[in-house]
C-alpha cells in the first residue's frame, strides 16, 4: 500500500507534492515545510550578506566593518578597547626644552631678587655685628656676633637698660667704626656717678649685676673717666656706658650722644654657637622722672 503526500499550497499558489524522505535523512523536503524553511534560514545565516567572516582588524560583519575602539565582551555586549600606547606613550614624562638663554634669565632674575631682599633687610630691618671691643664683657665677648634691630626703635623709643650700636662722635674718633653700649640715662636724666663706685640715675642708685666681675668674682666699680661725675643728658641725647667700666670709652669720656647716631639696638648674640642668647633689657625699678 502506498502513501501519497498530501497536497500543499505553496507561497506561489501551486500545488506541489512532497518528495518522499530517503532513509538516510538525506533527502530534501518540500520548499514551503517547516522544516525547509528553517534550512533555508540557516543557509541564510551562514552564507548571506550578514554572515561573520575574518577581516584584517577581526571579525567583522560582511560590507561593514566593527567599530574601532569597541571589544567584545561576555555575552555579547561591547566595552571600550583602549589601543596600546605608541612611542613613549601616553604617559611619557615630558622633557623641558627650554634653551640656555632661559635658563640663564631665570637664575639671574633669581639673584637679582636675593640681592634685593637683603638690601632692604639689612638696611631697614636688622643687621648682624661681629664685636671687636672688650667694653662690653662679659655680656659680648670680642669675636662673637650680634643681631641688630633697626625697625622697632622707629616706634618702640629706646629704654635704660637698652644695649645699641651707634657711629661714635667725629670730634671723638675718625674711626668710623660702630661702637656698643648700654643706654644708662635718657633725655632730662641726671646721671652720676659716686664714691661708692656705683650709677646714680635721678638720685637712684642702679642695680647692674651686668657690670664685670673681677677674679674673686666682685663687679668692679664705675668711675670717673675726667674730672667729670655727673651730666644732665641734653633733649635728643642718651647717655651709654659699657659693662666693663675700665676698659670702655663711653659718655663718661666724650659725654651723651645723639639719638640719631643710633644704628639698632642689639637683641641677640647668635655666634658662636655656643654664646647663643637674648640680650635681655634689665629693669630699675622705680626711677624718678627727669626733671622738666
Amino acid at each position: 500500500m502506498r502513501l501519497a503526500a498530501a497536497p500543499v499550497r505553496s507561497p506561489g499558489g501551486t500545488d506541489r507534492l512532497a518528495a518522499p524522505a530517503r532513509a538516510d535523512g538525506g533527502g530534501s523536503e518540500h520548499q514551503g515545510s517547516p522544516l525547509a524553511k528553517r534550512r533555508e534560514c540557516i543557509r541564510v545565516v551562514t552564507h548571506g550578506s550578514n554572515s561573520m567572516r575574518p577581516g584584517a582588524h577581526g571579525l567583522h560583519r560582511a560590507g561593514r566593518p566593527m567599530q574601532r575602539g569597541l571589544a567584545a565582551a561576555p555575552g555579547g555586549a561591547r566595552r571600550p578597547h583602549r589601543a596600546p600606547p605608541r612611542g613613549m606613550g601616553l604617559y611619557a614624562p615630558r622633557v623641558d626644552k627650554r634653551s640656555g638663554v632661559g635658563c640663564l634669565v631665570e637664575v639671574v632674575e633669581t639673584l637679582a631678587l636675593t640681592l634685593v631682599i637683603f638690601f632692604v633687610i639689612q638696611n631697614f630691618v636688622a643687621q648682624p655685628y661681629q664685636v671687636q671691643q672688650n667694653s662690653m664683657e662679659r655680656t659680648v665677648e670680642p669675636g662673637q656676633y650680634v643681631l641688630v634691630d633697626k625697625l622697632t626703635t622707629r616706634w618702640d623709643p629706646l629704654k635704660r637698660g637698652d644695649i645699641v650700636v651707634f657711629n661714635p662722635p667725629p670730634t671723638w674718633t675718625s674711626d668710623p667704626t660702630p661702637f656698643i653700649k648700654r643706654v644708662i640715662g635718657l633725655p632730662g636724666d641726671t646721671v652720676a656717678i659716686k664714691d661708692d663706685g656705683r650709677v646714680y640715675v635721678n638720685g637712684v642708685a642702679l642695680d647692674e649685676p651686668y657690670t664685670y666681675r673681677n677674679s674673686q668674682g666682685a663687679n668692679e666699680p664705675t668711675l670717673p673717666l675726667t674730672g667729670t661725675s655727673s651730666w644732665v643728658v641734653p633733649a635728643g641725647d642718651l647717655f651709654v656706658m659699657g659693662d666693663h667700666r675700665q676698659k670702655s670709652a663711653d659718655s663718661r669720656a666724650f659725654g651723651p650722644i645723639p639719638e640719631s647716631s643710633v644704628i639698632g639696638r642689639a637683641f641677640i648674640r647668635y655666634w658662636p654657637l655656643s654664646a647663643l642668647g637674648i640680650l635681655q633689657t634689665p629693669s630699675y625699678g622705680a626711677i624718678p622722672a627727669a626733671a622738666p
